[in-house]
């Protein structure tokens, strides 16, 4: 198969896809970056040469900042509400459902920062990685007067409890590598300089093992987690709600106006979402 897109650079070897996450200079997740994502998802999960997946980026500082927000602000809001019938008809649960899913080893490497989106993306997947010192994790939506709607209110209950999960999504602070480890969004917080050979190792090892098996395992474990469908669909009707909130557009539009999707500003993005309020 032939993997070609503007915002991935993908490498196949001994059963690994290896995709690059290249949108400088922070990896906003535009609707270029997700289209790529989502049509690299729906062909690596039929691919038979590839066992595991991994997700990576070489931007220094940044795996994934978050969804676009000048795309958000752009999403119909002239028309009512509605709930979806089933989860395929949300673009981007259906996306991450994929690599929820799909029958190979999903593992992200966190490199940096990775929020909104891109976290919701990276919860999606079986295994994370971080990087002590520079991987930070978070969910700014509320301070932008909105929610986690690409799947996080769901996710992040499972990994960390109820309780810390409330604490990231409605305290859009930053969570570092230590805490989230220890919290259980990360499987290891590792030396920046052992972070990708680890990865690479792991990837490999899993990769020689016999397909059928690593598929049918996965599977197996899916089983034992609860239906995500029903909290998926009311999460987008919510997010739709709350699109439809003048005081959301404000603040997103505040977000941009005070360097939310520079550089300097995400950096900061904690300090950030406090402005907001101000």
């Amino acid at each position: 198969m032939s993997y070609e897109y503007e915002h991935l650079h993908v490498e196949i070897g001994d059963g690994v896809a290896t995709a690059t996450i290249d949108n400088p200079p922070i990896n906003v997740m535009t609707l270029g970056l997700f289209g790529d994502l989502l049509r690299f998802a729906s062909k690596v999960a039929t691919d038979d040469e590839v066992r595991v997946v991994i997700l990576r980026s070489d931007q220094e500082g940044f795996l994934i900042a978050h969804f676009d927000v000048e795309a958000i602000l752009g999403l119909p809001t002239d028309r009512p509400s509605a709930r979806v019938s089933k989860v395929e008809e949300n673009p981007f649960h259906a996306m991450c459902e994929i690599f929820r899913t799909m029958p190979k080893a999903t593992i992200v490497e966190v490199g940096g920062r990775v929020g909104g989106g891109g976290s919701e993306l990276a919860m999606s997947c079986d295994m994370r990685f971080g990087a002590l010192g520079r991987a930070v994790i978070s969910q700014p939506e509320v301070a932008l007067g909105i929610l986690p709607g690409g799947s996080g209110t769901q996710r992040m209950p499972r990994l960390l409890g109820r309780g810390r999960a409330l604490e990231v999504i409605l305290g859009c602070d930053d969570l570092d590598a230590e805490t989230a480890e220890r919290w259980g969004y990360l499987n290891r917080a590792l030396p920046p300089d052992e972070l990708r050979p680890f990865v690479d190792r792991l990837a490999r090892r899993i990769a020689s093992f016999p397909a059928h098996a690593i598929r049918d395992a996965k599977r197996s474990v899916l089983n034992a987690e609860p239906d995500f469908a029903p909290g998926l669909i009311e999460e987008g009707f919510l997010f739709e709600e709350a699109l439809r909130e003048e005081s959301a557009r404000r603040a997103m539009r505040r977000f941009l106006e005070v360097g939310g999707q520079t550089r300097e500003g995400e950096l900061r993005l904690a300090e950030l979402c406090l402005e907001l309020a101000e």
